[in-house]
């Protein structure tokens, strides 16, 4: 089949590297709106509806992957661009995957998110695709929302599940139907060995569309392949759990680059741990004198250690709690309580911590420990305390 000329947004930093921005299957160029500020900081962002979606043309179906694929290499051709990092989510990082392997001149990097390279059995996506021709993708949208998004998220945002339902429900029924037809013949298994981009894998942890074990399927199938599992997020992490996302795509697209890349990963990192409101207060208060110190923090603590995908951010919170508690550091033992509990950790896990520092740090350290966590998850409005700087 011809490749079409799909609808796309093209936004960022004019000069600078492209990436190029993929969605689910069910949505348009609108699913990436959480991604493009910090992306836009450092790449020329390239984000576009797939064929069948939005506002591009829809071909008679079936399609085949590479159908897609050969849509996303139009585009980089109309656009000038040789080479881009690639970021896909779903049927996008099914898509990615495939240019990847097929195209490997043609992406530098690569991050899949939310994807599998073999969804089974094909029967499913063959009766989905006859449901949506029969009755429109309405038929689905519901069914799919659940799966985008975990049950607190859908209590506390309605209006958002309720948009990204009607993106679902808009979407032409060709151009569904004939995706999920893309989706049950495709096999990508066999293809993992030929993806030589660097690739990070980002998994839901309450994913049930794509578990994470997916995910770790296609990370130690590529050439260089790493995986990291978010917790509180299901099949639209990139909207869900967006900082962290941000965060991670940003140190790998920039990984090994200047130290300008390094800062500005770290930037994402410390700002999603932290919170935007301490961050602007420490580099208000920024001097001279400790301009470098700030930099040093930003550079090697959050862009080079806590953006590291081996250990996720709920157990670097739990760790630093306790070495903090151990070695007495209770000013910034507050700011990390109040961290670790952005990054899901109960009143309960800091008091386990706790316990277990007593033990093997001594109870002193925990005795002080325990007083500024209670004063600390007791506070009614940690924004309105009087911030300690980190590091």
């Amino acid at each position: 089949m011809t490749a079409v000329e799909v609808h796309a947004v093209v936004e960022g930093a004019p000069d600078a590297p492209a990436v190029l921005l993929i969605g689910s299957l069910g949505s348009t160029h609108e699913m990436w709106e959480p991604q493009v500020a910090a992306l836009g900081e450092h790449f020329l962002v390239v984000r576009y509806d797939a064929r069948g979606h939005g506002r591009s043309p829809v071909p008679p179906g079936p399609y085949a992957l590479d159908d897609l694929v050969d849509d996303a290499v139009a585009l980089l051709d109309r656009l000038g661009i040789d080479r881009a990092s690639v970021v896909g989510l779903s049927l996008g990082g099914m898509t990615a995957l495939r240019l990847a392997a097929r195209e490997p001149a043609r992406v530098h990097r690569l991050v899949v998110l939310c994807s599998s390279a073999h969804l089974a059995p094909a029967s499913a996506w063959s009766e989905r695709a006859a449901l949506v021709r029969t009755q429109g993708a309405a038929a689905v949208a519901d069914a799919v929302v659940e799966r985008w998004f975990t049950a607190e998220r859908r209590a506390r945002e309605p209006e958002t599940v309720a948009r990204m339902r009607a993106m679902i429900a808009g979407t032409p029924a060709q151009g569904y139907a004939s995706c999920c037809e893309a989706i049950a013949q495709m096999d990508l298994r066999a293809d993992l060995a030929r993806v030589l981009a660097p690739t990070l894998t980002i998994a839901g942890e309450d994913d049930p569309a794509t578990p994470p074990e997916h995910l770790d399927v296609v990370a130690a199938g590529v050439a260089d392949g790493r995986a990291i599992v978010l917790p509180q997020a299901a099949h639209l992490a990139s909207w869900e759990q967006a900082a962290a996302v941000n965060a991670a795509v940003l140190t790998h697209l920039l990984s090994g680059a200047t130290d300008a890349g390094r800062r500005a990963a770290g930037t994402q990192v410390r700002r999603a741990v932290l919170g935007d409101a301490h961050v602007d207060r420490a580099v208000a208060r920024t001097t001279p004198f400790t301009a470098d110190f700030q930099d040093l923090i930003t550079r090697h603590a959050w862009g080079d250690v806590w953006s590291r995908p081996g250990l996720d951010r709920r157990t670097r919170s739990l760790l630093t709690l306790a070495l903090l508690a151990a070695l007495g550091h209770d000013e910034e033992l507050a700011l990390h309580v109040r961290a670790a509990v952005s990054n899901g950790v109960t009143a309960e896990e800091v008091a386990e911590v706790l316990l277990h520092t007593a033990v093997y740090a001594g109870v002193p350290a925990a005795n002080s420990a325990f007083a500024v966590a209670e004063q600390v998850l007791g506070e009614p409005d940690p924004a309105d305390v009087d911030p300690v700087e980190e590091g």
